[in-house]
């Protein structure tokens, strides 16, 4: 099992033991691999990371709980929580921020449990409405620096359903400039400009539905 955290669009592993995909990742030569678990392994680690030449990261230890636990003291977390919400039609809801294709999503608000971010966030980012949650598709992992902090966020992504045939608006104030319903059979369009971590858990959305 591994935990993937993005810094931009290379990947970094968590993992407690090592897969064939793992394995395969780790042949490539600018590839880093530490199964030492102490604070100066990952210091090592996160340094490496700031060099252009970096392919990718794996951390191995037996506890990927406590692995996760202590890698996560070296940022300040955020939880957020979004939706891959799909009509009646079968599309998919995307919208259009910042030059790239994405996923509605935002922060989670105090005291508020995920479920309801997500639905506000949709709701808010699109003016879709009448959303149906149906279940959890999964978590991504993304890392990002603001105001001299180092942020790791993780958005918990939920399946939800609405009807077709709404006026959707895109929230302008969040960058957001355009929203739009693909097709299931056009998703190549949207998945050819979009962030490492939205194709990773449309590929989870894609073996589950």
């Amino acid at each position: 099992m591994y935990i993937k955290i993005y810094f931009d669009d290379k990947p970094v592993y968590l993992c407690d033991a090592l897969t064939k995909e793992l394995e395969e990742i780790l042949r490539h030569p600018d590839a880093i691999f530490i199964d030492e678990f102490s604070t100066p392994a990952i210091n090592s680690l996160l340094h490496e990371i700031t060099k252009s030449d970096f392919h990718a990261g794996v951390l191995l230890h037996e506890n990927l709980p406590d692995l996760m636990k202590a890698f996560c003291k070296h940022f300040t977390p955020i939880e957020a929580a979004g939706g891959i919400v799909q009509n009646d039609k079968k599309e998919i809801l995307f919208i259009h921020r910042l030059g790239k294709w994405d996923l509605p999503k935002g922060k989670v608000e105090k005291g508020e449990i995920l479920e309801a971010t997500a639905i506000r966030e949709v709701e808010e980012e699109t003016a879709a409405h009448n959303l149906t949650l149906v279940n959890k598709v999964g978590e991504t992992y993304h890392t990002y620096n603001a105001y001299g902090k180092h942020y790791l966020k993780t958005t918990h992504w939920y399946y939800m359903t609405c009807p077709s045939g709404q006026k959707l608006v895109p929230q302008t104030e969040e960058d957001i400039a355009a929203i739009k319903w693909i097709a299931l059979n056009n998703l190549a369009e949207p998945m050819s400009d979009t962030y490492p971590s939205i194709k990773d858990i449309m590929g989870v959305f894609a073996i589950r539905y």
